[in-house]
């Protein structure tokens, strides 16, 4: 017999059967089969194969059955988007079903089905459910709409689905506005630049209307909405959180963080003079303190919103420290978030109560929460003063437990303390040096060290603590490894004849044994400065030390009132805004709170935005320009303070950093041996074109001495605007150095004293070098002319156009403003001239994009003249050739921000038109510099 009955079975298949029930005549058998379908397809077995079998189970008046089908349809329809066509007549029916469930289960499955051939079906039914007369049609079809736009964004805005939403704002059913505002919300978030939530005092009104009579979800999508409107003034802002107000006695958690995100929001618009300001700080307490007697995964959300809160408005929390106190059933996660708020609301007025707690945390169990409590008693220390000695004593008592760990943080912490409270108790250094011995964890060991050293003149042995570490120097973390240097240096520059050999060992240790470029360096740095001024070297070592601040971990002000918008979502349990964890295509919108009415901020003048904040938002080659005079209004017209030539600070490198030769600090003898030198090149900042002559000797020398153009004087102030005061002038440079020429002449009938200038912020640092002088009083009709020297060590920030420059004048009548352009040749510098080698590289290494091509017209001189006249204004011609009788000059110009231009000028002889190529990694000078050529050239 063969084996051949063990692969004949008699059972059709699971499948098979399956097939036969559902096409059975018995509606509870089809309803059964239908049931174990879903059930298969639940555990995850494959049952696509019945999809033509299920679908033909839709025809039913059964509601159960319907739904089950339902189900099936919205798990298969995209593995089998032709068979779910198929659906499509049945779902048109349903949604003129007489039954509203059935119409509403209908639309929210056509929703749920992501096929694109199916969605341009749906458009009909869809647009008769948004207008059924049922609100729980509306309110499903309204979420329809969202699920659409999420397929196929044109189509929902072509069928005009997006203004019945904005109509359905309107509703009378507060369900179906809450839906509308959900669905538009969830629009508006992955389409940031659509004004979909137009939102005006009606609608606001509307939604406030419908917020008391929504279920809890829909409370916190008009909530969420209603975050985002910006009230026009303080009364409409007070009038919506007195309707907000009675939403923070919600049961449900989402709600009460929803309205606690208004109302902060809201509040910045408050003034807080008004009695209402108090009454809402007071309202806000109770409902923050009733989510912390929820279960623990609720309490630790809460405290991350809380702690954001207290960090924006501590006085809201400040008499509520006892619900903060650790209970002995808390989880950690929820310990250590309370035990930050603790400290963050610590004042002198409960700081006792504070301190016995926190004692008492340092005698639990949990290492964790130990330290952390140990580092809270210090952190109170630093943020009260009154407290210090307590805390002091306090951290005194748990040194002389003995346990490892507390004394770790004990000795982290007291390090904190004496930099903050310096010569106040440096008595306990004793008691500290005694336990150098336990300390094994980097942090430790290394605020020991920096105290040690910090303290060495007080310490007899100091040398023998710092020796003692130096003995395993290479095993210590990097934390440990400069601190231990620097510590060495101090105690060395606090007794140079007993510790001589200790830093010598120190130093090479650091500089020659070392893999980590920090060490090294730093060890290279002090063995300069001990080598070359011992003076110096004790002004930068054992420099006044700043005093620290008291909240270091605070979260920076713009994050926060970002945060603050997010109140109750992700960003605000992680302290992060979305756009750090959100990945995806989605438009991430920052938000901000309103600008604050009431305070002295917002009394400024129009024209007096403020300043400082546009700079910081691109940084670029050259930060942008903001607000056309801002900072010039609040500038100080003093004296300018005077800054070296930029040309310095390139030479700067030149200087054989670890030369040989370190002088001992006692005396002449050279105790020391010479640093290494092989690690740093010598000619660090040469010149790239020095030594290697002038390849082509095309002119000799390098910048001649007759300076370059200066375009003549025109006027940049007239007398009618500057109340008689008439201002003339030019820029000049000459052999290096920038001046602004000025006529001053008085045409008023008083006269003119005490001048002084200020420039705003502009693209090249430019600023006075020195004060405006003019040395005699200015008499009615009378010129002075004055040259004000000028360096490029002045604030950056980008301007438009690039060579804007702000002024403003002083004098004893009034404060006068101006702005005028400068020519970009008097930032080109004497040391612009690029070797060839170099040259040839730069120019293949510059992208082509960055090439720009300019038009020099009705120019007769041939290329000789044009090399020598670009000379004089330090453009230096590299090399010529003659291509098929042009002559083409590479020339390479740098500016005073270190940033190097090369061009090829074209020259025909019998052409009066020149063509110019220029090469720039920052392409934004390239217009600028060509005008300069053209100016040269034609003048």
């Amino acid at each position: 017999m063969t084996d051949s009955k063990y692969f004949t079975t008699t059972k059709k298949g699971e499948i098979f059967e399956l097939k036969a029930e559902l096409n059975s005549d018995k509606k509870e058998k089809k309803k059964e089969a239908v049931k174990k379908v879903i059930a298969s397809m639940t555990v995850g077995k494959d049952v696509s194969a019945l999809f033509p079998d299920v679908v033909n189970c839709m025809q039913t008046d059964n509601l159960e059955l319907k739904k089950l089908v339902y189900l099936y349809l919205m798990n298969y329809a995209k593995s089998q988007p032709d068979m779910a066509i198929m659906a499509v007549n049945t779902f048109v029916k349903d949604c003129e079903d007489p039954n509203p469930l059935i119409r509403a289960l209908a639309v929210r499955t056509m929703g749920c089905i992501r096929v694109d051939k199916i969605t341009e079906y749906l458009c009909e039914p869809l647009r008769k459910c948004l207008k059924d007369e049922d609100p729980y049609v509306r309110k499903t079809a309204a979420v329809c709409v969202a699920k659409l736009h999420d397929i196929n964004a044109q189509l929902v805005e072509d069928q005009g689905f997006l203004d019945t939403l904005k109509d359905l704002i309107s509703d009378s059913n507060p369900m179906v506005v809450a839906n509308a505002v959900a669905a538009l919300s969830e629009i508006a978030e992955s389409h940031p630049s659509s004004n979909l939530l137009d939102l005006n005092p009606q609608s606001i009104n509307k939604l406030l209307t419908a917020l008391n009579e929504c279920t809890e979800w829909g409370q916190i999508f008009i909530l969420d909405c209603l975050a985002n409107y910006m009230p026009k003034d303080d009364r409409e802002a007070q009038s919506i959180c007195e309707r907000v107000t009675p939403r923070l006695s919600h049961a449900n958690s989402a709600v009460v963080l929803s309205a606690v995100k208004v109302l902060m929001k809201f509040m910045e618009m408050l003034s807080k003079d008004l009695d209402y300001y108090g009454t809402l700080l007071k309202k806000l307490a109770p409902p923050l303190v009733t989510l912390l007697s929820a279960e623990p995964e609720l309490q630790y959300v809460a405290l991350r919103n809380i702690n954001l809160i207290v960090q924006k408005r501590p006085e809201i929390l400040k008499h509520e420290m006892k619900v903060f106190f650790v209970k002995y059933n808390d989880p950690i996660y929820v310990k250590l978030e309370k035990l930050d708020i603790m400290i963050r609301l610590a004042s002198q007025a409960n700081i006792a109560q504070v301190l016995a707690e926190l004692k008492e945390y340092a005698t639990e169990v949990d290492v964790d929460f130990v330290r952390k409590a140990v580092r809270a008693i210090g952190r109170c220390a630093i943020k009260v003063e009154q407290s210090a000695e307590r805390c002091v004593s306090t951290l005194l008592d748990l040194i002389q437990t003995k346990v490892n760990y507390v004394v770790q943080e004990a000795i982290v912490v007291i390090k904190d303390i004496f930099r903050k409270y310096p010569n106040k108790y440096e008595s306990v250094i004793a008691t500290l040096c005694e336990n150098l011995d336990s300390l094994d964890e980097p942090e430790a060991r290394a605020a020991m060290i920096w105290i040690v050293g910090e303290y060495a003149e007080r310490i007899d042995n100091a040398d023998e603590l710092l020796e003692s570490f130096l003995e395993g120097f290479h095993d210590e973390s990097t934390q440990v490894q400069l601190q231990l240097l620097t510590a060495i240096v101090k105690l060395f520059l606090k007794k140079p004849t007993e510790t001589q050999e200790l830093v010598q060992q120190v130093l090479s240790l650091a500089t020659q044994d070392s893999d980590n470029p920090d060490l090294r360096d730093r060890g290279y740095i002090y063995w300069r400065l001990l080598s070359t001024d011992p003076v110096a070297a004790k002004e930068v070592v054992l420099a006044e030390k700043p005093l620290i601040s008291e909240e270091t971990d605070l979260i920076e002000p713009t994050l926060l009132d970002e945060l603050i918008c997010y109140i109750g979502t992700l960003a605000s349990v992680y302290h992060k805004p979305p756009s750090a964890f959100v990945e995806g295509s989605r438009g991430v919108v920052h938000k901000s709170l309103p600008p604050r009415t009431g305070s002295s901020e917002s009394a400024e003048s129009p024209d007096t935005a403020p300043s400082g904040v546009q700079a910081a938002e691109q940084p670029a080659v050259i930060p942008t320009q903001g607000d056309l005079l801002g900072d010039l209004l609040n500038l100080d017209l003093g004296p300018p303070v005077s800054g070296p030539p930029l040309a310095t600070s390139v030479q700067m490198g030149a200087v054989d950093l670890l030369g040989g030769g370190l002088d001992s600090l006692m005396g002449g003898s050279n105790t020391f041996a010479p640093a290494p030198s092989t690690t740093v090149p010598t000619t660090l900042g040469a010149p790239l074109g020095s030594g290697l002559g002038d390849l082509f000797d095309l002119t000799g020398g390098v910048g001649t001495l007759s300076g370059s153009y200066v375009a003549p004087k025109t006027v940049w102030l007239p007398a009618m605007k500057a109340k008689g005061l008439e201002i003339s002038g030019t820029f000049s440079r000459q052999v290096g150095s920038i001046s602004m020429d000025l006529v001053l002449t008085n045409k008023a009938l008083q006269v003119m004293s005490d001048f002084a200038i200020q420039f705003n912020r502009n693209s090249f640092g430019l600023a006075p070098a020195a004060p405006l002088q003019v040395h005699a009083p200015l008499a009615p009709n009378q010129s002075v002319e004055i040259s004000l020297p000028l360096n490029t060590v002045g604030s950056v920030m980008k301007m438009d156009p690039l060579n804007n420059l702000q002024v403003a004048v002083k004098n004893n009548i009034d404060v006068f403003y101006f702005s005028t352009l400068y020519p970009l040749h008097i930032l080109f510098v004497e040391d612009g001239k690029m070797e060839r080698q170099m040259f040839l590289a730069t120019w293949k290494d510059i992208a082509n994009e960055n090439e720009a091509q300019f038009q020099i017209k009705d120019c007769s001189l041939n290329a000789d003249a044009v090399s020598s006249k670009l000379q004089g204004s330090n453009i230096f011609t590299i090399a010529k050739r003659n291509v098929e009788g042009q002559d083409m000059l590479y020339q390479s110009l740098k500016l005073t921000n270190g940033i190097w231009v090369l061009a090829e000028l074209r020259i025909q002889p019998s052409n009066p038109s020149f063509t110019l190529s220029l090469k720039c990694r920052a392409p934004e000078v390239s217009q600028y510099v060509y005008q300069a050529y053209e100016t040269i050239l034609k003048n």
